[in-house]
């Protein structure tokens, strides 16, 4: 099982920068991709972007592709993901999410929440205008 704790939100100014960190804990961290979900107040939460075990596969939604990083430094057991280029759309709770299980796997399985066994509690990000 893995435990996730965010970090980093805070309030930014539309345009400006910042990374969100993901701390784990957990033997099964390093053997499982990983991913970022965002949800603002009454909507659904939804995909972001996600990164293989290695670190050489990542994966953006359309609306963050060119302006999100995702990585992982996995001998810290942490993920990252540095957000440039901040708009007031990006506000949003972020959730880090640990896949579960492999096995689980299908058509684009790493924009799906079923991909993710374990989440973290969320870091607020809120960009203003």
């Amino acid at each position: 099982q893995v435990q996730l704790v965010e970090s980093g939100g805070g309030l930014v100014q539309a345009g400006g920068s910042l990374r969100v960190s993901c701390a784990a804990s957990g033997r099964t961290f390093s053997s499982d991709a990983m991913g970022w979900f965002r949800q603002a107040p009454g909507k659904e939460r939804e995909f972001v972007a996600a990164i293989s075990w290695s670190g050489l596969i990542t994966y953006y939604s359309d609306s963050v592709k060119g302006r999100f990083t995702i990585s992982r430094d996995n001998a810290k057991n942490t993920v990252y993901l540095q957000m440039n280029s901040l708009k007031p759309e990006d506000t949003a709770v972020y959730y880090c999410a640990a896949e579960g299980s492999r096995k689980n796997r299908g058509s684009s399985w790493y924009l799906a929440m079923n991909t993710y066994a374990y989440w973290g509690q969320g870091t607020q990000v809120t960009v203003s205008s």
